[in-house]
């Protein structure tokens, strides 16, 4: 018989809490949304940014929730409530408790991972690789901040042989909280970028944000960090100051104790051969992008540092896939006849990213049409977005793309850039964006779309691609709630 992930008396132990009511013998799941919560969950009625998880209890009741863990602040106006009550000073601060006692009685090593691009296609590709090896847990979609992080690691099962986080940040000292929570065994920094620079000074503050996660690194873990970064010996620094011992590299520098050998880029796929702390191993990738190779040597060589299997990991990374809005392919019937290849690059941007998905586009050989970018805002950057918008315009021309579509306020910069250089226009909207893209294509064109979440080009890609592609929506946000993803 499985074994519950909590009884309700090590809940209520853990949290704190008095229970109104009989409490569940068990609770097989955690959830922070009522319109995702399962059967026999327990409710956590977090109070987001915008909305109050408490409003929502007669909705989470009515789904089935087994056990609302609500504040006691909140008791007076829940007297009709007929669900078991867990009674909380604070449901946030409860659920933090609850995950500290998760961390705490599991065996699992455990990897943290950050960076300012990565991040989530890193933990997806960890949770692959690990999962041949052992039982694995990992964060949920980007579940990465001062909710997700808690979350994630209360619903740890006591049983995992390996645990996989992301950590995010928008603002200097968020990491900090959560990264001793977590207390990695190896902590992972993907790149230091341009991501989220509107609240910070330069990019050297933003590495001192993401290093953070080496001050809840357990004695004896590991800091992987890459080789090709510039910041990576700040990063080391950081890293020795937090008191972390053995520190690592990813990347193609010869230092790198992970590192690239070769690169073999085919159509819509590469060939790559690593070699991993002296063990030479060989990947079949089912995406084009050379960043993408870069984040497998973090993936493989913290397989290593955690003691799995190197083969059998990277086995099973060869038939592992990108994520939905990260580099997915998909061949759209036109209706003049033909197809359109879409790169969907849609999930986030940053001027780091958005150079490595203009070259993927510049390495994908159209069948007889042209290469097309699709770009819209990158949000976040301050006083420097102006400039960092107009500089991708030598990436774009040698990539070799011949028209640009653009839009969003802040991408206007860049359409200047381009002006007289290239086929290029700035439109207003999506619905105006989504015309001009559908009059202006034709049969063997390859059109990459990427921008910032929040300008919403992924729901212009769904409309294009429509049923021929695989939806992966993932686990819903508390409403109020916001994670950064990956650029």
């Amino acid at each position: 018989m499985t074994e519950p992930l909590w009884t309700g008396e090590a809940l209520l132990a853990a949290t704190g809490g008095r229970p109104v009511g009989t409490l569940p013998p068990s609770v097989n799941g955690l959830s922070i949304d009522s319109r995702s919560v399962a059967p026999g969950e327990a409710f956590f009625a977090i109070k987001g940014d915008r909305f109050d998880g408490h409003d929502f209890l007669t909705a989470a009741a009515a789904a089935g929730a087994g056990l609302l863990v609500v504040s006691e602040r909140k008791l007076p106006a829940l007297q009709r409530l007929t669900r078991p009550l867990l009674v909380v000073d604070d449901v946030l601060k409860a659920l933090e408790r609850l995950a500290a006692v998760a961390r705490m009685r599991s065996r699992a090593k455990v990897v943290a991972v950050t960076g300012s691009v990565g991040k989530t296609t890193t933990k997806e590709a960890l949770r692959h690789a690990l999962s041949a090896c052992g039982e694995v847990h990992a964060s949920a979609a980007s579940f990465n901040n001062h909710w997700g992080v808690p979350l994630s690691l209360a619903r740890l099962p006591e049983t995992a042989d390996y645990a996989v986080f992301e950590i995010g940040m928008n603002h200097p000292g968020e990491i900090r909280p959560l990264t001793r929570l977590v207390q990695p065994h190896v902590a992972i920094v993907t790149l230091i970028a341009p991501a989220h620079l509107g609240h910070f000074r330069d990019l050297e503050e933003i590495a001192d944000a993401k290093a953070e996660i080496f001050e809840g690194v357990v004695a004896g873990g590991t800091a992987v960090l890459n080789a090709d970064d510039p910041y990576a010996p700040h990063l080391a620094d950081r890293a020795r100051e937090a008191g972390v011992t053995r520190i690592a590299h990813f990347g193609e520098a010869g230092m790198a104790d992970y590192r690239l050998i070769r690169f073999q880029k085919l159509d819509d796929s590469a060939n790559m051969e690593a070699r991993i702390d002296g063990t030479n191993v060989d990947i079949r990738l089912f995406n084009a992008g050379r960043h993408l190779a870069q984040n497998l040597l973090a993936v493989l060589g913290a397989v290593d540092l955690v003691g799995a299997d190197l083969a059998t990991a990277a086995d099973a990374l060869s038939d592992w896939r990108v994520g939905k809005g990260r580099g997915a392919r998909h061949d759209v019937s036109l209706p003049q006849g033909g197809t359109l290849r879409v790169i969907d690059e849609s999930y986030n941007a940053n001027p780091a990213s958005m150079r490595a998905a203009i070259a993927v586009l510049g390495g994908t050989e159209p069948r007889g049409g042209r290469r097309i970018a699709v770009l819209g805002d990158m949000l976040e950057l301050g006083e420097d977005s102006a400039a960092l918008h107009a500089a991708l315009a030598e990436p774009l021309l040698a990539a070799g793309v011949e028209a640009v579509f653009l839009t969003g306020p802040q991408s206007r910069p860049l359409l200047d850039a381009l002006a007289g250089r290239a086929e290029v226009q700035w439109l207003p909207d999506l619905a105006t964006l989504r015309k001009a893209i559908l009059d202006a294509v034709r049969p063997g064109d390859v059109v990459m779309f990427k921008a910032s979440n929040g300008i919403g080009l992924s729901r212009l890609v769904d409309e294009l691609v429509g049923p021929q592609q695989s939806p992966n929506h993932g686990p819903a946000a508390p409403h109020g709630a916001t994670v950064s993803g990956d650029a």
